[in-house]
C-alpha cells in the first residue's frame, strides 16, 4: 500500500492484496513501539536519557541499539556505543522498564492503537515483534508517522534523528554497514544501499521476519506499508531495493 500526504490529508496512492487480512507484523512493531515511547516523552512520564540496561546505557542506546546488548537476552555484550548490535532483548528491557507490572499488550493498546483508530492490531507476544495487524493498519500507523499524530512534530524528529550516527553495525540479512545510522526504534537509512532502494538518506523505517515492511520519508510526505505470508528470505533481499524504489516513484509521480 504506497501513501500520500497532501496538507496533511492522507492518500492512497496504490494499493494491493488482502489488506484487511490480519498477519504478523514482527519486528515492523518496533515503529509502534517508538512512538508510543515518543507519547510518553510528550507527557513527561519518561526521559531518553534515563538509565537503563547495561552500566552507562539509557533509554535511548536501548531503542537505538547502541547498548552493547546482544540480539537476545544471553548473547555477548559489547561496550555500550560502540558499535550498532541489533537486540529484540534490548526493545523488550525499554518496553518492560516502562510498564513495570502491567501488560505490554495494554500499554500499546492505550498509547497507539486505541488512539489512531487502530482496531484490527493488537500486540499479542513481544513487545520487539509481536504485533498482528492489518495492511490497513499499517498505513495507518505510517500516517501517524507522516504527519505526525500522536506525538509532536518535535518529538517525532527525535525518533528519526540517527543516534550515535557514526556508529558501524550490521542490519539483519542484508549486511554490516559503516556507518549503519539509526533512530530511537525506527532504522534510518543514511548512505546504506540496501532494502530501502533510491529512498533519501532521511528516509525512515522497518522490516520485520515475516516480510512486513514500513518505509517512510517525512520530507517528501510519501510511504509504503506491506505485510506478508511470505517468511523474508533471499527474495526480499533481490525484490525490495527495486520495489521500494519503484513505490517511491510511483507516490511523487501522483
Amino acid at each position: 500500500m504506497v501513501v500520500r500526504l497532501r496538507a496533511g490529508v492522507a492518500e492512497v496512492v496504490a494499493q494491493a492484496g488482502e489488506l484487511d487480512e490480519r498477519r504478523v507484523w514482527a519486528s515492523v512493531s518496533k515503529m509502534v513501539v517508538s512512538l508510543a515511547f515518543g507519547v510518553e516523552f510528550d507527557w513527561g512520564l519518561h526521559s531518553y536519557t534515563d538509565a537503563l540496561g547495561p552500566r552507562g546505557a539509557t533509554l535511548a542506546n536501548l531503542l537505538s541499539h547502541s547498548s552493547g546488548l546482544g540480539l537476545e537476552e544471553h548473547d555477548r555484550v559489547v561496550p555500550v556505543g560502540t558499535k550498532r548490535v541489533y537486540s529484540n532483548y534490548a526493545v523488550d528491557l525499554a518496553v518492560k522498564a516502562i510498564v513495570g507490572d502491567n501488560e505490554p499488550s495494554r500499554w500499546l493498546e492505550d498509547r497507539i492503537f486505541r488512539p489512531l483508530g487502530m482496531n484490527d492490531s493488537a500486540l499479542e507476544g513481544r513487545a520487539a515483534a509481536g504485533v498482528v495487524g492489518t495492511t490497513r493498519d499499517m498505513a495507518a500507523l505510517a500516517e501517524a508517522w507522516l504527519r505526525p499524530d500522536a506525538v509532536s512534530a518535535a518529538t517525532r524528529d527525535r525518533l528519526i534523528t540517527p543516534y550515535i550516527p557514526a556508529l558501524d553495525g550490521v542490519v539483519p540479512g542484508f549486511g554490516r554497514f559503516s556507518p549503519c545510522p539509526w533512530g530511537l526504534g525506527p532504522e534510518v537509512r543514511g548512505e546504506k544501499h540496501h532494502w530501502m532502494g533510491d529512498w533519501p538518506s532521511a528516509s525512515f523505517g522497518h522490516f520485520g521476519q515475516s516480510g512486513a515492511l514500513m518505509l517512510l520519508n517525512a520530507h517528501e510526505q510519501i510511504g509504503v506499508v506491506a505485510t506478508s505470508t511470505e517468511a523474508f528470505g533471499p527474495w526480499a533481499v533481490e525484490l525490495w531495493p527495486h520495489w521500494t524504489s519503484a513505490m517511491r516513484a510511483l507516490a511523487l509521480a501522483s
